[in-house]
């Protein structure tokens, strides 16, 4: 243990004129990659983030036209902001607002200040795009490597990268954290599954990186090739980008044999590495406090909700140079507890995302997220758990209709039994009533990225 926490400490440099306090802590604690910020009191944390703040509002004031005018429509100024209670009198930011400033509008540097552009794909419109200078980069190589070791990451292993590369955030983002972490990266990106496999295999990779959906998609081929993963070295798999529900955990666990760990982030916020949990525990996701601020607000009015409810989580950078955003919407839902872990990290946790404001389905009055149906069918006799869900317009009503897969091997004449059962349990669990389709194994498209789980064939406005 002593040999592997020197080892980590060599291929960062990061202890490098460190002071003696924070050498003995990454002594006691040689699994985190940067004891001493994540073990810090809450009370100098909540100092540093008002510090850093301050910082951040100068910069977005300074070099940020649409910030600045908003800060002084209000009459702030970023000295003024010296409590939580201020933070919730400053103006959201949303995606519009970076759609609205397409291409580089928010930016605080410069074009050619910056180092590296990514941007989302576009498809309802103009892309978000989001830049880095140097640090920034370096900030998220950190802060990927700190998650990385929080799940069970460590430097030696070798890191099986199947995030997609290119303009999505997650494959380089996973990429330099492994190799900040000191680790071996396999950039595979996504795609050519039966590859995949073989390299899983032959590399000895410990470490999988990838969507959850895509996780569940090569621990199928891997079994119809007639391997069995759980006899390889993989012991940790960091899986995001998309909700997935508790149920997907425990079946990614079984089929693979490792220990899946959730890993939080978003591009425009920074990408992965926003929050990730520890693989000790798995009990929520450790928001870096000392890089961002956190809130749940309700979403309906903006208020800040209390501690342990449920709202949408609104985040604000607090060290990102090229794009400081100042209490952005993720429309993410979920809730948050600053009740310290049992692994000794004192950063708040963020409960486990169950769906997006946007992602929500209003069918005959009740609220229905992917998630929840996601939840029913995993492990759930007959079917398998890939599924996407129909939205249709029927009369002046919305209409839903569960296509599910039905397990390989599973007699056709049995399918109209199985959506009968399906009906019931969404039914029961979730309070929606939809149709069921059964498609045959393998029908259902699998997704190399991020799942599409909804096909919205409701008309599109005027």
């Amino acid at each position: 243990m002593a040999m592997l926490a020197r080892s980590a400490r060599d291929a960062r440099g990061h202890f490098a004129g460190a002071p003696a306090a924070a050498r003995r802590a990454a002594a006691r604690r040689p699994w985190m990659f940067e004891p001493e910020a994540e073990t810090m009191p809450r009370e100098r944390l909540a100092a540093l983030q008002m510090r850093r703040l301050r910082a951040t509002l100068r910069n977005a004031c300074e070099n940020v036209p649409l910030h600045r005018r908003r800060l002084r429509a209000l009459g702030v100024e970023p000295g003024d902001v010296r409590s939580p209670a201020d933070v919730a009198a400053l103006p959201f930011t949303t995606k519009s607002d970076l759609r609205d400033h397409y291409p580089f509008g928010l930016f605080a540097r410069p074009r050619s200040a910056l180092v590296r552009l990514h941007a989302s794909s576009g498809t309802t419109g103009k892309p978000t795009v989001v830049g880095y200078t140097a640090k920034d980069i370096a900030t998220w190589a950190g802060l990927m490597a700190r998650s990385m070791a929080a799940a069970g990451a460590r430097p030696g292993d070798v890191v099986h990268n199947a995030y997609g590369y290119g303009l999505f955030t997650g494959g380089l983002g996973a990429h330099y954290g492994a190799e900040r972490l000191g680790a071996t990266v396999v950039p595979m990106s996504g795609g050519a599954t039966e590859r995949q496999v073989v390299l899983i295999q032959d590399f000895g990779a410990r470490v999988l990186c990838s969507t959850p959906s895509y996780a569940l998609a090569i621990a199928e081929v891997a079994e119809r090739e007639g391997v069995d993963l759980r006899k390889s070295k993989l012991a940790v798999g960091l899986f995001g980008a998309e909700p997935w529900s508790e149920a997907m955990r425990r079946e990614i666990e079984a089929r693979i044999g490792l220990r899946a760990v959730d890993i939080y982030g978003l591009s425009e916020i920074l990408g992965p590495g926003v929050a990730c949990e520890c693989g000790e525990h798995q009990s929520g996701l450790h928001g870096w406090e000392d890089h961002f601020l956190f809130e749940v607000i309700d979403p309906e009015t903006g208020k800040p909700l209390p501690e342990g409810e449920t709202g949408e989580l609104v985040i604000t950078t607090l060290t990102k140079e090229a794009l400081p955003m100042i209490r952005y919407r993720t429309r993410d839902i979920t809730r948050v507890t600053t009740e310290r872990c049992p692994c000794g990290r004192t950063h708040l946790r963020i409960r486990r995302v169950t769906g997006r404001n946007d992602d929500m389905l209003i069918i005959r009055g009740v609220n229905v997220y992917p998630s929840q149906i996601e939840a029913v069918l995993v492990g759930l006799a007959g079917v398998e758990p890939h599924y996407q869900l129909v939205v249709e317009r029927r009369g002046s009503l919305d209409h839903l209709t569960i296509e599910v897969e039905a397990a390989p091997g599973l007699p056709p004449e049995r399918y109209p039994d199985v959506a009968r059962d399906v009906q019931h349990h969404v039914k029961s669990m979730v309070g929606v009533t939809a149709d069921v389709t059964v498609r045959k194994p393998g029908e259902v498209p699998r997704s190399q990225g991020k799942a599409v789980r909804v096909r919205d064939l409701r008309p599109k406005p005027a």
